[in-house]
């Protein structure tokens, strides 16, 4: 019944207007939403309200989004009206969407504050009910991408493909009882044998059967307590040496991956309990390979998609690095904490 009253509200108070509606959709079927509206003459576009879990679009239907938005509102010498609607779980992706409308007409400055107000205008702890996960910082690096097109004279840039050699964890999150996790890599993205270009499928993960290739590792907090009277040998200091390169290697959780990507991505991972059906989602990110540089993303905690309230999770200096293995890794790096891999 209300869309029947808003559509008439709209046509009463812009009488010369057209309408476009935009739906963010649970599903593949076509909605009722649009069914209803194309009895009023309203253009309908549906869009999915996801990607791979993620409240995002592909870059290439975000661009979409954007050109349609500006050929409408500039069609003609009429003011032609936009309508926005999204089904059950659509608000974090309209979110976004919003968002990025305003920043590609520079109707707002500042991509965290504009993504921020736009998701204040949701009741307090609605994205909190929608989403497990806070999809912010996977949300803000793609209006990030959107800013880009008003300076650079290709937007979006070409889609390149990208070696996942591997993704490395530097310093252990803790997510079981041992202050250590188990973690399980999984890679979506887009099918590269298909035609159409937007079909998605797994493109990486880690089995679950084969329980002796997903290692245990924790933290593991050491001393050294050195006496004033106790002279430092040479023995005694080329072990404390070792002990620091020892260090350096267990607090480095390296996943062989071995993927080939392109375009827009979705890596998860998960931790893995002793029971092989549970599992806790330790972080998210999605990202698009045109705007990767030196083949490396590196990551810390505010970068990642993570469960609400979990940041005491991560240990301070935590960093994931994704991309391929070449001079640019280093893999030696000192941390305070110590880890081991079981």
């Amino acid at each position: 019944m209300y869309l029947h009253e808003t559509i008439g509200e709209l046509y009463e108070e812009f009488p010369d207007s057209s309408i476009l509606a935009f739906n963010f959709r649970e599903g593949d079927k076509r909605s009722q939403f649009a069914e209803i509206l194309c009895k009023y003459d309203v253009t309908v576009m549906d869009y999915p309200r996801q990607y791979e879990g993620c409240p995002l679009l592909p870059l290439s239907l975000v661009q979409h989004f954007l050109q349609a938005c500006e050929s409408w509102l500039s069609l003609g010498n009429r003011q032609n009206v936009i309508l926005f609607h999204c089904e059950r779980g659509g608000w974090p992706l309209m979110a976004f969407l919003l968002a990025s409308f305003l920043i590609f007409k520079k109707l707002h400055r500042g991509e965290r504050r504009t993504l921020e107000s736009v998701h204040r205008e949701a009741p307090k702890g609605y994205l909190q009910l929608l989403s497990p996960l806070n999809p912010f910082p996977s949300q803000l690096r793609y209006l990030q991408y959107v800013a880009r097109r008003n300076i650079a004279p290709e937007w979006p840039p070409p889609e390149r493909f990208l070696s996942l050699d591997c993704v490395i964890l530097r310093a252990i999150p803790s997510f079981d009882s041992d202050n250590g996790c188990r973690p399980v890599i999984r890679i979506f993205g887009r099918n590269l044998h298909s035609r159409g270009g937007l079909s998605t499928q797994m493109l990486f993960s880690m089995s679950k059967k084969k329980k002796s290739s997903i290692k245990h590792y924790r933290q593991v907090k050491v001393a050294f307590v050195v006496l004033q009277e106790f002279v430092l040998t040479t023995s005694y200091i080329l072990y404390l040496i070792s002990l620091l390169f020892l260090q350096a290697d267990c607090d480095v959780i390296k996943i062989d991956i071995q993927c080939l990507v392109q375009g827009d991505v979705v890596l998860e991972c998960v931790h893995l309990d002793l029971d092989p059906e549970r599992e806790v989602m330790m972080f998210r990110v999605m990202f698009n390979t045109a705007f990767i540089r030196s083949n490396i993303l590196m990551l810390n905690s505010d970068n990642l998609d993570i469960l609400w309230d979990s940041k005491e999770r991560y240990p301070k200096g935590f960093r994931a690095e994704v991309g391929s293995m070449n001079d640019q890794f280093h893999f030696i790096h000192f941390f305070v904490g110590w880890g081991r891999g079981e």
